[in-house]
């Protein structure tokens, strides 16, 4: 299953549909783009293995890239729209990145990049001169290049701790551009995709991050018509999924609070009825949202577990997560482990750093200490999630060891506090952080916001302890309550934490230095 084979016996059938423009591409269009994309590969000297950063919007040239790539055997390396120039520069010079594919929208950063990297060559869509990415791309021919190999991808985590780190896969299993991959087996045995070609697949999310674009490649792969959204909308997703007849999808936690947020006149306008499957992960739902969605869409909501590294995956469907309420379901690929500080393996019911056991390990890019640091002494390798498994199997999340708070020595998980808030109905997002504190080590912070910012103040402030009184130990009830119009969410979901936490950290330096 691949895009040639379909480009060869239903090269007219759409492969890419863009949600807001209506602009479409065929198997045919896509599979002529890929293999223009792999001789520009070619004429400009990159090898099987060479890396490709791409710095794009959702556009209908995301995905076609992706593919000519595949040709071509080079190492994708996909940039967040959301970074700096420097956080830019730093992938890019990380990775030894080859050629940058990039769009107008990042002229700013594209001007410091020019300078910070002039031995970078740069394609712009849009471009003009030498930079001119479509006519170097219709300056070749449609022919498959005479050494076509498969491609991989280079993901870079998103920073929210620290530097962001390059996952770098194993090398591919065959040199067969033909062969599936286990993203496939996984996607039709555990959520059941249908392999026919009749799936319509809804992309919400950017397709720079993990899991939009392993989904939607995946897709592809069976043939399926892939919609893709050039931003997130609550309102304009549920359209979507109405006018294209979607019946597959792919979502967050934080697109399902703001599609229940919605007016509910403006909730049940949209015909549904031909969604079929709708799956989603990045972070942990909360129990309250995911009953509330699966009450709405019915049974057909699927939740996994899994990270950019590959080494494993737990899935949920409907039916077993309203018997384990919250659980992210059993491994199905991969095997969980649960440890303790001293690498032992903890009973059910026991929260313990979760490991996975695989054959095939990454690596992080140029970080051998990074590698190791993920690493359990009999090869099993973590995500850095804390969680437990109850008597079943099923897998429970706690928090991100990352993101603990150890306030008068008590370990305070920040994920608790924040799936209580965001189900408040005046809630629209909340982050819940530990700032210093000259007492405690560290306070509990949350960073709340508002549906309404007009509702931000003493008064929303003494509703919400109010609200989590009778569901939170003493411990754990935020000390302060800071309310904000935004958050730093990447719009793949995952939010920005060491930002706030930075933020936090430079408010106590600078007090500590007036008092001094």
């Amino acid at each position: 299953m691949h895009p040639i084979t379909h480009a060869r016996t239903r090269g007219d059938h759409p492969a890419i549909v863009m949600a807001g423009s209506g602009a479409v591409m065929t198997y045919g269009e896509m599979d002529a783009y890929a293999n223009r994309f792999a001789q520009l590969i070619r004429a400009r000297g990159l090898a099987r293995g060479d890396h490709v950063a791409v710095l794009m919007e959702n556009t209908e040239d995301y995905l076609q890239i992706v593919w000519g790539s595949q040709r071509a055997g080079t190492m994708i390396v996909p940039i967040s729209t959301r970074l700096t120039a420097p956080e830019i520069r730093y992938i890019l010079e990380d990775a030894d990145v080859k050629l940058l594919i990039a769009t107008r929208a990042f002229d700013d950063v594209l001007r410091d990049i020019r300078q910070a990297c002039p031995g970078i060559p740069l394609l712009i869509v849009g471009g003009s001169g030498a930079e001119d990415y479509a006519a170097a791309l219709d300056a070749q021919g449609s022919d498959p290049i005479p050494d076509q190999a498969p491609g991989q991808y280079m993901l870079y985590s998103s920073g929210t701790t620290g530097r962001p780190k390059g996952v770098r896969p194993p090398p591919p299993a065959s040199d067969d551009i033909l062969a599936t991959n286990p993203l496939v087996g996984l996607a039709v045995m555990g959520a059941g995709w249908p392999t026919d070609g009749s799936m319509v697949y809804l992309s919400p999310a950017p397709l720079y991050h993990a899991a939009p674009l392993g989904w939607c490649t995946t897709a592809h792969r069976l043939g399926a018509t892939v919609v893709v959204m050039e931003k997130f909308d609550p309102e304009a997703a549920l359209a979507a999924i109405e006018r294209h007849r979607v019946t597959d999808s792919q979502w967050v936690p934080t697109h399902f609070v703001r599609m229940l947020k919605l007016d509910p006149v403006l909730r049940t306008r949209y015909d549904l009825s031909g969604h079929q499957r709708a799956i989603h992960a990045a972070a942990p739902c909360p129990v309250p949202v995911k009953r509330a969605m699966i009450d709405w869409w019915g049974p057909i909501i699927i939740e996994y577990y899994a990270g950019s590294e590959g080494i494993g995956m737990t899935l949920i469907k409907s039916e077993d997560w309203l018997a384990h309420p919250g659980s992210v379901g059993r491994a199905i690929h991969g095997t969980l482990h649960v440890c303790g500080p001293d690498g032992e393996e903890l009973p059910p019911g026991e929260d313990g750093l979760l490991f996975f056991e695989n054959d095939t390990i990454p690596t992080y890019h140029n970080d051998p200490a990074k590698t190791a640091d993920a690493m359990h002494p009999k090869g099993w390798m973590t995500l850095g999630d804390i969680g437990h498994l109850d008597d079943d199997g099923y897998l429970y999340l706690t928090d991100r060891k990352s993101h603990m708070i150890i306030s008068g020595g008590v370990n305070i998980y920040p994920q608790e506090i924040e799936n209580l808030l965001v189900a408040h109905e005046k809630v629209m997002d909340a982050a819940v952080i530990g700032a210093p504190c000259p007492d405690f080590g560290e306070k509990v912070v949350a960073v709340v916001q508002p549906v309404d910012m007009a509702d931000a103040g003493a008064g929303l402030e003494a509703e919400l302890r109010a609200y989590l009184a009778p569901e939170l130990a003493r411990i754990k009830m935020p000390k302060l309550f800071d309310f904000r119009p935004e958050l730093p969410r990447e719009a793949n979901g995952k939010l920005y934490k060491r930002e706030l936490r930075d933020e936090y950290t430079r408010r106590a330096e600078e007090a500590t230095k007036r008092t001094v």
